[in-house]
């Protein structure tokens, strides 16, 4: 059931809006909708603007905030995130450290599935847009904490980092990880990938880097063909202790 104050998606006429239920309005090109009306609502309930256009309420999930949470930066793209995901074998018995939270996205998406989620970031100010989608998505298993990856303490069964990585946040990784468990490190660039690779290789039993390419298809009256948007985004090595 929605809340006061609970982020909501509508959807219907084409449209997709971002809403909080609560007090006031919030309009459209298909008429205004009262936000009031949202709460007390469910996932599949119907809402009305004012001049009798229909929306379809949604309750978020982690692609919604990663297409409509606000952001400080570029965040990874789900398909990076679910090969973390699924080369660590993330599940609901582990701790995550998660470093480079920027917009909290991964984080969301790690927090739907692990036992906890610990995510650092060096500025203030983007940790606390994190926990503000944090918050939004509902997640009381994710914790953004304001600092150094490098003063983290704990043991993790996986840390993923996704920031500038030098040898020293490998190393420190390394100390933090549980027998068995994984480091994930999401790298934009090879000179990137070369560094955490030669890094990682001296202290792990197992090192792998993986280049996810994605094609989404399209569809016309003229055929159909993969899309021509760019299909490649980086780099994700995958290193066990």
């Amino acid at each position: 059931m929605i809340g006061q104050n609970d982020r909501v998606l509508l959807v219907g006429q084409g449209r997709e809006y971002w809403v909080r239920a609560g007090t006031g309005t919030f309009s459209t090109d298909k008429g205004q909708v009262d936000l009031a009306s949202l709460v007390g609502r469910d996932a599949g309930d119907t809402v009305a603007t004012h001049s009798g256009s229909v929306f379809t309420v949604r309750l978020p999930r982690p692609t919604d905030f990663f297409t409509h949470g606000k952001r400080s930066g570029a965040p990874m793209l789900p398909k990076d995130i679910g090969l973390v995901i699924a080369y660590t074998g993330m599940n609901r018995n582990d701790d995550v450290l998660d470093a480079g939270t920027g917009s909290g996205i991964s984080a969301i998406y790690f927090g739907g599935v692990a036992n906890s989620v610990k995510t650092y970031e060096i500025r203030p100010d983007f940790s606390a847009l994190a926990q503000k989608n944090i918050a939004d998505a509902k997640l009381e298993n994710v914790k953004a904490v304001a600092a150094d990856f490098l003063e983290a303490t704990g043991t993790f069964d996986v840390v993923h980092l996704d920031m500038q990585i030098l040898p020293e946040h490998v190393a420190h990784a390394h100390l933090l990880l549980r027998p068995g468990g994984y480091l994930a490190c999401y790298t934009p660039f090879l000179e990137q990938m070369a560094i955490v690779v030669d890094a990682a290789t001296d202290l792990f039993s197992e090192v792998h880097t993986h280049e996810l390419i994605e094609r989404e298809m399209t569809r016309s009256k003229r055929g159909t063909r993969p899309s021509t948007s760019v299909c490649h985004s980086g780099y994700v090595t995958i290193a066990r202790k």
